[in-house]
């Protein structure tokens, strides 16, 4: 069985290593027959790099590598005859994050200082002047001023064309890298200016290219990075032409599950993995089912890896606009939003449109239904599947809680929810979410779905105890927000959220009530009742502006009349102290009751008492 080859990019280390390897090498026509100059925008870990390396092993000049591609498909095609025909000029900007310009400065001559090194042989050849000879080793040494390696590329590629008396292919991996760190962390205008020179004098008006294809994350605009470029070619995930090339497509999914002998787990994969449109093709994200394939368990690898915290940052200060159409993804649904491929990073923050333009080039997003509607471009949006699903609910939602209230504990209003300790959860919710409430507008026409994202955020915390589901069909309607304990003895939950309609002069208990009522008469308890769990906590939560009031309340089975008592209501112990009242069923149908405001408090107040079905009072 082939090695699976997760982190491994160079193409021929994975050939010379018999890894598995799922072909792309028709990417090599696709460049071969298309532009000049070639830029694919592509989301990070969906083998760019790894596709890059095999363009530099099929064109290099230097070294004999046909036997790479033997039984591929580009060997059929008439391409093939261009193989190790060309000098290559391969670097990438991968590794360049860093805090300051003058770290990222130094890692980019680095890089260029190396790909220069590794045609040091011209240094002894007549192809280069005196002059020439000076500039070459000024590169290699890495301690001139940065103005030295504006024009380095476009030098190098001249001096191989000389050499070889064959033009030069120029490769560029992940050319915006820089320009997303130094977006990051503070230092864009001048990142900008540097890359907008090296680019410019490597790419435009270069007599010495044969072709050149640069890789990144987003087409970067109106910074003139690309300006005068008449040949450049930008294949994006709204392009048809290749966009098969990079990622999986299903059938590839299929195969390699097949030979790894876990085809019963395609469909689990299919939701976790998939769901991504790249030029009309369905595409899975290859670094997850690769690390899957490894470990065999489904978790966020993707969304694990480092990369993910400008999208945090930006959701995390989003305004309520943006926070109601995170929640409609979240549900599952679509939103509608003008689409461009174009991104300028100054503007992610200052414009909603092209916030959702960058989610999706990121891949944390997917399209559908892409057309014209008028002079601007159009699709439906949503969340590709149950990996990037985990980010917005884990970590983004997170967010709103994390950088302006961590002084609240988010952690005992939880604990209270689960243990069943309802009246603490209920007055620790209420103050929690009033002092958050503070930060935010909850105005609008629907703050439901501003409330119930913040709920979801708040219990997202649970995910280990519980599967979490939201808006889904129950019964006969629809329940906001719904926990299902996967212990089936713990008990199950079920939020209904509502606000009070001033135009109706509605007040706060009415509206209660109506909540209460909804939850009853639909039925929403059911998908609870045929995973067989009795113990159901139903939630009422209404919203009036930043003002929040609930009532809670649950299946009672009827064991006699000592087990009518409903929490909130208060009883006289055998200690003679009054306390409130906690009451949930258990399996064996009794019901367990205990006073006091939480179960911290047991060992102040110890006595707990056991209702039989015959209604007899026991001590526990």
């Amino acid at each position: 069985m082939k090695k699976i080859p997760i982190g491994l990019s160079d193409f021929k280390k994975l050939i010379e290593q018999n890894c598995y390897f799922i072909d792309k090498s028709l990417l090599i026509k696709d460049v071969d027959e298309g532009s000049e100059i070639i830029l694919y925008p592509r989301p990070r870990r969906f083998g760019k790099t790894l596709n890059l390396s095999m363009l530099k092993y099929f064109y290099d000049i230097k070294e004999n590598n046909r036997e790479l591609f033997k039984g591929l498909n580009i060997e059929k095609e008439e391409t093939i005859k261009k193989q190790g025909k060309y000098p290559v000029i391969f670097i990438t900007f991968k590794d360049v994050k860093a805090l300051n310009k003058d770290t990222a400065m130094y890692l980019i001559k680095e890089i260029i200082a190396e790909e220069y090194n590794k045609h040091t042989y011209l240094l002894n050849s007549e192809v280069l002047t005196e002059k020439d000879k000076e500039y070459y080793k000024q590169i290699l040494d890495t301690k001139n001023n940065e103005d030295v390696y504006m024009y380095s590329l476009k030098n190098l590629s001249e001096y191989l064309t000389r050499y070889y008396e064959e033009k030069t292919v120029i490769l560029i991996d992940e050319y915006d890298m820089p320009l997303h760190s130094a977006y990051a962390y503070g230092y864009y205008e001048e990142m900008v200016m540097f890359i907008r020179n090296l680019l410019s004098g490597a790419l435009k008006d270069n007599i010495n290219i044969e072709k050149a294809v640069l890789t990144g994350i987003l087409r970067v605009a109106k910074e003139s990075i690309f300006s005068g470029l008449n040949n450049l070619r930008v294949m994006s995930i709204l392009t048809e032409k290749s966009g098969d090339k990079f990622g999986f497509l299903e059938n590839e999914i299929e195969e390699i599950m097949i030979n790894y002998k876990i085809e019963e787990k395609i469909n689990e994969v299919k939701n976790w993995y998939n769901g991504y449109n790249f030029g009309g093709f369905t595409i899975y994200n290859p670094w997850s089912i690769l690390n899957y394939i490894d470990e065999r368990k489904l978790r966020p690898y993707w969304v694990n890896t480092s990369g993910n915290e400008l999208i945090k940052d930006l959701l995390g200060k989003a305004d309520e606009y943006v926070k109601q159409d995170l929640n409609d993804l979240i549900e599952g649904k679509s939103i509608r939003k003008k689409v461009e491929d174009n991104i300028v990073y100054s503007d992610i923050e200052k414009s909603e449109e092209v916030l959702w333009s960058f989610l999706l080039m990121s891949g944390y997003l997917r399209y559908d239904d892409y057309e014209k509607d008028g002079d601007f471009y159009y699709a439906k949006l949503r969340v590709p599947n149950e990996e990037v699903m985990y980010l917005y609910r884990a970590d983004i939602i997170s967010k709103w809680f994390s950088t302006k209230h961590t002084k609240y504990n988010l952690e005992r209003v939880l604990k209270s929810l689960s243990k069943g300790n309802i009246e603490d959860f209920k007055y620790m919710f209420i103050e929690f979410g009033m002092s958050c409430f503070s930060y935010f507008d909850v105005s609008g026409e629907e703050p439901e779905k501003f409330y119930h994202a913040f709920v979801l955020g708040m219990i997202v915390g649970l995910k280990e105890e519980y599967t979490i589901k939201s808006n889904r069909e129950s019964g006969l309607g629809r329940y906001d927000i719904m926990l299902i304990p996967k212990n089936k003895k713990e008990r199950g939950i079920i939020f209904e959220f509502k606000k009070v309609n001033k135009y109706a002069k509605e007040t706060i208990e009415k509206a209660i009530e109506s909540a209460k009522k909804q939850i009853i008469e639909k039925n929403y308890e059911s998908e609870l009742k045929e995973l067989e769990i009795e113990n159901i906590i139903k939630i009422a939560v209404v919203f009036e502006g930043k003002n929040i009031e609930m009532e809670i309340f649950w299946n009672r089975e009827k064991t006699g009349r000592n087990s009518e008592q409903r929490a909130g209501e208060h009883f006289r112990g055998k200690n003679g102290k009054w306390g409130e009242i906690h009451f949930f069923v258990r399996n064996d149908k009794s019901c367990l009751f205990h006073y006091g405001n939480a179960e911290a408090d047991l060992s102040v107040c110890p006595d707990v008492y056991q209702i039989t079905i015959n209604g007899i009072i026991k001590k526990k």
